[in-house]
């Protein structure tokens, strides 16, 4: 049961460690699936919130200053970010501190995410909204945030609602502009849509934009999937016209 800064084990899940920080990448969507529960991922009632917070709102990707650390200190320590205990009161409500003073902390999102699931609930105790309204809030917040909008996929994948996930990822996919590692990423999550040519023309794009790592290229050769590139042609130019003929 869960209790305000219950005394618990300060361990954290492997995949809840630093390795969540590399963008939220694979390791972040691969702690997101390891929970499949029915009630979890239901579309969220309307009436998600103001945006406007006393503290904040800021931007997680650009404040990493002293408003970021007096929020994770207080709200979002390693005991919150695992699950494992509240810090200054709830864990839901430690939660949901965090992501109204950072509408899109990633790392909080995902903590967010698997609370849901681990609670088999898609507004879990003590959180103020249900879980998918802080991914809207989120993309209200800042739609240019290609990470939301991953984690915001695998959210809607795991719920069934693979058009909408597909649509984020197409969203995500625009705003990525020419970041290879983040086109690498999504690609990941596509394929674990099952979405093998969208997964597919994200593996060609990271690599055409110099992206060294080929385990998204393995993964879709593991499942029949992978093809190269075609390379057009190059286009034959016109023969010059004789000289002859260019002095007439």
């Amino acid at each position: 049961m869960e209790s305000a800064g219950m005394e618990t084990s300060q361990s954290r899940s492997p995949r809840s460690s630093t390795r969540l920080l590399r963008c939220v990448s694979r390791a972040a969507v691969l702690a997101a699936l390891s929970f499949a529960p029915a009630a979890f991922g239901q579309p969220a009632v309307s009436g998600c919130g103001p945006i406007a917070n006393a503290f904040g709102p800021f931007d997680y990707r650009e404040e990493r200053g002293a408003e970021l650390q007096i929020v994770e200190g207080a709200h979002f320590t390693p005991g919150v970010e695992a699950l494992i205990r509240g810090n200054r009161g709830y864990l839901g409500s430690d939660l949901d501190y965090t992501l109204r003073a950072f509408p899109n902390h990633h790392r909080a999102l995902l903590s967010m995410m698997r609370y849901g699931e681990k609670m088999n609930s898609p507004q879990p105790r003590h959180v103020r909204y249900p879980v998918e309204c802080y991914f809207t809030r989120a993309i209200q917040f800042r739609a240019d945030d290609a990470i939301v909008r991953m984690l915001y996929a695998t959210f809607l994948q795991k719920a069934g609602r693979k058009e909408e996930a597909n649509a984020q990822l197409a969203q995500a996919t625009e705003v990525a502009k020419d970041n290879a590692f983040t086109h690498y990423n999504i690609g990941l999550v596509y394929l674990d849509g099952k979405n093998y040519e969208a997964a597919l023309r994200q593996a060609h794009r990271a690599r055409a934009l110099g992206f060294p790592r080929t385990d998204l290229k393995e993964r879709l050769q593991a499942a029949g999937q992978w093809r190269e590139p075609v390379v057009a042609p190059p286009t034959a130019e016109a023969p010059a016209p004789p000289a002859s003929a260019a002095r007439k």
